[in-house]
């Protein structure tokens, strides 16, 4: 039986001495929940921004309006932008982002109900994913928590490419 994926990450992180943090929007703070639930979590967990509104991207994380007003919230932009804010707001080696529409309602023609998109900044780099997820908004949040997790597992271990389009959960 495979371990949880936080607790996966957990012992890669605390193995390579790093720090976590976290940048949340569609999630509302689920990817920091499933990270906390993990004892001993606090080793390698700085903490977490829960950003839903514009506002707060902008005045916590430092995502710029320019970015916002031209690409929406729901973009590659925002979350490099949310996950690089996270990452040196809290001091962290790696952070993790993420903004979708969960729905039912928010969707436009070109941002479809579960269109989510993934943010991972290093100092070494950053990378973004996308994902449509098919499912209703409790689905949508739990599966974007998911693949968060996923993309900092492999960007831990080098196992999968980090940038990708990914179109079903």
């Amino acid at each position: 039986m495979q371990l949880p994926l936080e607790t996966q990450v957990g012992d890669l992180l605390r193995q390579k001495g790093w720090k976590l943090a976290t940048a949340e929007s569609c999630t509302g703070g689920l990817i920091g929940h499933r990270i906390t639930d993990i004892p001993g979590s606090s080793d390698y967990y700085l903490g977490g921004v829960v950003a839903y509104a514009y506002e707060a991207k902008v005045a916590v994380l430092g995502v710029s309006w320019e970015t916002l007003q031209k690409h929406g919230a729901v973009s590659r932009q925002t979350v490099l932008e949310m996950a690089r804010g996270a990452r040196v707001l809290l001091g962290a080696d790696i952070a993790i982002s993420v903004s979708g529409i969960a729905g039912p309602g928010g969707a436009t023609p070109d941002k479809p109900v579960g269109t989510t998109w993934l943010g991972l900044s290093t100092a070494e780099g950053e990378w973004a994913r996308v994902y449509r997820f098919p499912g209703d908004r409790a689905q949508n949040k739990a599966a974007s928590a998911q693949a968060a997790l996923r993309f900092v597992l492999d960007a831990l271990t080098g196992s999968q490419p980090l940038e990708g389009d990914y179109r079903s959960s």
